[in-house]
């Protein structure tokens, strides 16, 4: 892989449209660069005394007591506005260019969660233009792709009530007002220095960063999101390799409110998740682009036990040395993947002890592994099936969203 120094970190590339690092991800160094600030367990245990004393019977995520969504950006004031009663909306999004794998679902899991916890509404931008920009995809495709990535997304749990699934070709005309204020604000400059485009790129790929950040703003959504109370600001979960787009949608909001005198525009939050590791290396994400290494959605037992049978190991070079030293958990991926899907905490760190200290073989983790993806992939093919073509297009239609608890 042909990598480049960026932010200091010697042979690693971090963009929207690749990631890797050479010997795995500096998250800390990432945070500062990223201009972040790190998700520190006090704020967890905040929200946690937030939700329980609301009377919320829901405890706090695996992905935020372990660390897995590493820092945010006024994820704080959110939570502080919330506490006050006032309102705030979810969103994230996917790109329609293939089937979804495990990595995929850090940021609707975690969405579906913060929808569930504090009773919100969810906005969910498929950005089926920027595909069409990017890749060697036709319309027709890509309109196929996309339905189909609804029936995973809606899969995984969101509230119908509370969530709506937008295609930009199909919402750009309401979008559209905020896509071209925030146009107007960005240099062809700053968005070749943010992400990377050249002379060279399609004009379509330059102005695409406008339409990614309009959803961050309330008023992008004036009949979805009409029921709240009062103006409601943004928080997106998403992986640290988006944050480009919603560090430039923050420093841009001065000024937005500024040339918009007649309406107010909120800084988003954001929250950041940590990258599912390849199967071949905790050096790179998760990549649809390299079948052989990454999990999806739709494999089957056979196709995942031959899949982990292969991860990338942190054990010893043979049985001797591994009850001697225990094994390399930091480049262990299948270890790694019991820390993002294994939700007992307790069978989480009797692995981390026994695997650690060599009375655990990597078969064995291994096993332990495939088990939990199994389960996790037949629950969610399960729910999958369920998704009917008149489901998405319910999720799919403008119609104003539930703030709070939904009516019995």
């Amino acid at each position: 892989m042909k990598t480049r120094s960026i932010f200091g970190v010697p042979n690693s590339t971090i963009t929207t449209q690749s990631v890797y690092s050479k010997g795995g991800f500096n998250y800390d160094h990432l945070i500062e660069q990223f201009g972040a600030t790190k998700l520190q367990p006090d704020l967890i245990q905040k929200i946690q005394k937030i939700l329980d004393d609301k009377g919320k019977n829901i405890s706090m995520h695996p992905f935020l007591k372990r660390g897995l969504f590493v820092s945010h950006r006024d994820l704080d004031l959110i939570v502080n506005e919330y506490e006050n009663g006032e309102p705030f909306y979810l969103y994230t999004g996917r790109g329609p260019s293939g089937g979804l794998h495990l990595g995929h679902l850090m940021p609707f899991t975690i969405t579906r969660f913060l929808q569930q916890a504090f009773d919100v509404p969810v906005v969910i931008q498929l950005t089926d233009d920027e595909k069409f920009l990017h890749r060697d995809l036709d319309l027709d495709e890509i309109r196929v792709l996309l339905r189909e990535n609804c029936k995973d997304i809606i899969a995984c749990g969101f509230d119908l009530e509370k969530t709506f699934i937008f295609s930009n070709f199909d919402y750009m005309g309401t979008l559209y007002p905020n896509v071209v204020k925030i146009q107007k604000l960005i240099t062809n400059n700053q968005v070749r220095g943010i992400f990377g485009v050249t002379p060279s790129s399609n004009i379509g790929q330059t102005s695409f960063p406008a339409i990614q950040a309009a959803p961050s703003f309330f008023s992008s959504f004036p009949e979805v999101l009409s029921r709240a109370p009062g103006l409601a600001r943004c928080l997106i979960p998403c992986g640290l390799d988006q944050a480009p787009y919603f560090r430039m949608t923050r420093d841009i909001e001065p000024r937005l409110n500024s040339h918009n005198k007649k309406e107010m525009f909120l800084k988003p939050a954001i929250l950041h998740g940590t990258f599912l590791p390849s199967l071949e290396s905790i050096e790179e994400k998760m990549s649809a682009s390299k079948p052989d290494s990454a999990i999806f959605l739709t494999d089957t037992p056979a196709q995942v036990k031959k899949k982990v049978a292969r991860a990338s190991s942190g054990g010893r070079a043979d049985k001797k040395e591994h009850v001697r030293l225990g094994a390399d958990l930091t480049v262990d991926v299948p270890f790694h993947f019991c820390k993002y899907f294994l939700e007992d905490d307790q069978e989480l760190e009797q692995i981390r002890h026994e695997y650690g200290t060599g009375a655990m073989m990597s078969s064995q983790i291994k096993q332990r592994t495939c088990k939990l993806i199994d389960t996790l992939l037949t629950e969610h093919q399960a729910r999958r099936a369920l998704v009917t073509d008149e489901l998405v297009d319910q999720f799919l239609k403008v119609r104003p969203l539930s703030f709070g608890p939904n009516k019995q």
